[in-house]
């Protein structure tokens, strides 16, 4: 590995050591935004600009290194912004900051994975850029497969970029308004699980599953 990849991952290492050695990882807490809510709402109203550029910020730092917090700056947004325009605000974030973790992701690693274990990826690969988007969609809208890990993942795959982001806009917009929703009526929310209902999730459950019929009649119709 070269030297500036060496550099970035400590620099990495580094931020992630001071998030939690500096406790912000306690702040980032359901309790914490309940108590602070007033005082956020009304910066927020006296300083619209400055809010929205530093929710937007966190969000997308936390994301890129892959943080704990996503749900809670969610819930945030709809406590700060309202439902519609935090919707907004926290899909930039987190598709900035998952674009980021992609990108890095791929610097520093994509060569080496594939150099050693490419011979077994080729029919991967070789989906996710025909199909890449339908996957993508699949992957952010079923809910069991950790939001971090996918944009970790994808950055080993040939999955293109442009598709990485577009799947990732687009794939998160539903759940992202389930928990900014939740987030507007914020002293009815015990738990941050609590925003997200069984039913609902697997509505997205099946929006997943609706996003790779595409795939599935091509597979079919190739065999036919």
């Amino acid at each position: 590995m070269t030297r500036p990849k060496l550099v970035a991952i400590a620099v990495i290492g580094l931020a992630v050591a001071l998030f939690f050695m500096s406790g912000l990882d306690r702040h980032l807490t359901l309790q914490s935004l309940k108590a602070n809510r007033e005082l956020l709402v009304s910066y927020s109203e006296q300083h619209r600009l400055a809010a929205v550029s530093l929710f937007i910020g966190i969000y997308v730092v936390q994301t890129a290194l892959s943080l704990p917090g996503a749900a809670i700056l969610s819930l945030a947004a709809g406590a700060i912004f309202g439902a519609v325009q935090g919707t907004v605000y926290a899909v930039i974030g987190a598709t900035l900051g998952a674009t980021l973790a992609f990108l890095v992701t791929r610097y520093l690693f994509h060569d080496a994975v594939q150099e050693k274990f490419g011979h077994r990826l080729t029919t991967i690969n070789r989906e996710l850029e025909t199909a890449g988007l339908n996957y993508l969609l699949f992957l952010r809208l079923v809910p069991l497969f950790p939001f971090f890990l996918i944009n970790l993942a994808a950055g080993l795959t040939h999955l293109p970029l442009r598709t990485f982001i577009i799947g990732t806009l687009v794939g998160i917009i539903p759940g992202g308004f389930v928990y900014v929703n939740a987030g507007a009526s914020l002293a009815t929310i015990s738990n941050p699980a609590d925003a997200a209902s069984p039913r609902v999730l697997g509505s997205f459950a099946l929006l997943g599953l609706f996003a790779l019929i595409p795939v599935i009649y091509r597979k079919f119709t190739r065999r036919a």
